[in-house]
């Protein structure tokens, strides 16, 4: 049986995740993640396409002002709730267009984050800079991603060649620079298969939509996976030499338009220049053999 769309797999992922996340998340992302967050208490918080709303409900936990849950899937929300309802956070849980926070007023938050949605969300643009409207001033944008450098879709794979006394991990990729959507299985059960839409973006795609919505990127980690996702996972050794995900932090700055549209136009001078240098192409037609590919190591749960 197949299935389509986020609905279909809110209560499979619910039990996957529980409280703690997955092992995806719990060895690998959420410590990056939760670094760079950092301590939230007193911190108005909007956790965007919170899931069931298990990092929503923790930072609620940990003392935030307001802990506030989007997403546009009511499945989510339903069990998000009912999550709530069991043991009280104080989180609060609404459904919300990512790409247009109609009910959130300007300046009301001071973190955003969006932990392995963004690159879900077709309108990425909009929803930046939405993010940039409900951020107070020196705010700070934190989000996950699936790294684009290394995981594009089914054009990107785990490459091992293998000799004696050792053996040697590379990614394969190709299709960096094209934008693109994807189409992503979800294997749910044995008879059943769940597909859901997901978007390519080069890293200055990203760039570019934080710098339209006034913020600039103040850092970037690339997690490293937990001994228990090197014990568990088959990829985790792996991803101690080559990252899968991006965790980046971005902070609203008080810049005037002009100002803003002086460093816009000096940036797209800057790519031109860069991508005329690199039509000087070099490089190597060495090949490997022996290829090893685990599809969609970057989606948690995969």
């Amino acid at each position: 049986m197949v299935k389509e769309g986020w609905s279909a797999l809110a209560a499979w992922r619910d039990v996957r995740m529980g409280e703690d996340g997955d092992l995806w998340h719990r060895a690998i992302l959420d410590p990056s993640l939760l670094a760079v967050v950092g301590k939230v208490r007193g911190l108005h918080v909007l956790d965007l396409g919170c899931g069931n709303g298990y990092l929503t409900r923790r930072w609620a936990s940990e003392g935030a002002a307001e802990s506030l849950g989007v997403d546009a899937t009511e499945a989510n929300l339903r069990i998000a709730r009912r999550r709530e309802t069991r043991r009280r956070s104080g989180a609060r849980f609404l459904r919300q267009d990512a790409a247009h926070l109609t009910s959130l007023e300007s300046g009301r938050f001071d973190l955003v984050v969006a932990h392995m949605s963004l690159m879900d969300i077709r309108d990425a643009k909009n929803t930046i800079l939405e993010v940039g409207r409900v951020l107070r001033p020196s705010g700070r944008f934190v989000f996950s991603i699936s790294h684009p450098c290394f995981d594009v879709d089914l054009r990107s794979k785990w490459v091992v060649e293998r000799v004696p006394y050792r053996a040697t991990v590379y990614r394969s990729v190709a299709g960096y620079r094209e934008e693109h959507p994807v189409r992503i299985p979800w294997k749910i059960s044995e008879s059943e298969v769940a597909y859901t839409r997901s978007y390519h973006r080069p890293l200055p795609t990203y760039v570019g939509y934080l710098r339209s919505a006034g913020m600039v990127v103040t850092r970037l980690e690339e997690p490293m996976p937990q001994a228990e996702a090197i014990r568990k996972s088959e990829q985790g050794p792996f991803m101690l030499e080559i990252p899968l995900h991006l965790v980046a932090e971005a902070m609203r700055v008080p810049v005037s338009p002009e100002a803003l549209g002086r460093l816009t136009r000096r940036g797209l001078r800057s790519s031109v220049r860069t991508r005329a240098a690199g039509d000087r192409r070099s490089g190597s037609r060495g090949r490997t053999r022996g290829t090893g590919s685990v599809r969609r190591g970057s989606r948690p749960g995969s």
